[in-house]
């Protein structure tokens, strides 16, 4: 392995929009003051992000790449090629972990590709904070990203995860799209069976945190409102 390229460092982000220094160490800083070659989701919210965390630092003298849906696969050998001279490079999620429910693990498994060092910095994950919250198997779980949005497709999916979980012991991890937050909600009531436990964890680590276990049974009977509000979904059925 040729020690004289550069890193790609996996750079955590805040979860919403609060002290980045609450929820991040100090590495994170660190690494950022050192580094001026970026591959992000947003520009323009990675360059905010960036600014609060080192307020001093040349915004202009940033590189920026942009990796999301719309990039094309071609494109990403060439976000790479500075680590072949030795230039370390910073990876950015929009929310969380880079590569976590995130386009950036493409840039990672092809960083492993070209023998880059991959280094992975501390940082809050929304799925195993929602996990470590709520009291189901932190042992056997799986994410299963967003659920389908056809009604029938999606009640069908709901039931197949809740088999699934009861089979297994595993409990199943999902999220929704702001704005339909609190329909999945409705539908995961309505949908599993009554002792069935639902996991709502919203808006983690910011002042408006709600983390709330219960079977979907009293999920009927208690309404929250999630509208436009990120929000983990767990479900396990004992």
């Amino acid at each position: 392995m040729n020690t004289a390229k550069g890193k790609l460092y996996l750079i955590p982000t805040t979860l919403g929009d609060n002290n980045p220094f609450e929820v991040l160490p100090i590495t994170v800083k660190q690494i950022i003051e050192k580094t001026d070659t970026f591959i992000v989701e947003n520009e323009k919210t990675a360059r905010r992000f960036i600014k609060k965390i080192t307020p001093e630092k040349s915004q202009p003298s940033l590189n920026i790449f942009l990796l999301n849906k719309r990039t094309d696969a071609s494109e990403l050998p060439k976000f790479l090629e500075t680590c072949s001279k030795g230039v370390n490079i910073g990876l950015l999620s929009e929310a969380g972990c880079p590569g976590v429910a995130d386009p950036g693990a493409d840039i990672v498994k092809l960083a492993h590709q070209k023998n880059i060092k991959v280094v992975p910095l501390v940082g809050p994950s929304s799925i195993l904070m929602a996990l470590m919250s709520s009291g189901m198997n932190g042992q056997n779980f799986a994410f299963n990203g967003y659920l389908p949005i056809d009604k029938s497709e999606r009640k069908n999916e709901i039931k197949r995860l809740e088999r699934l979980s009861f089979e297994y012991n595993q409990s199943q991890l999902f999220i929704e799209t702001p704005y339909r937050n609190n329909k999945m909600l409705e539908d995961l009531s309505h949908t599993l069976e009554k002792n069935t436990d639902i996991c709502v964890a919203c808006d983690i680590t910011l002042d408006s945190e709600f983390i709330k276990t219960q079977t979907a049974n009293q999920w009927k009977k208690n309404i929250v409102d999630l509208h436009k509000r990120p929000t983990i979904f767990i479900i396990h059925k004992s």
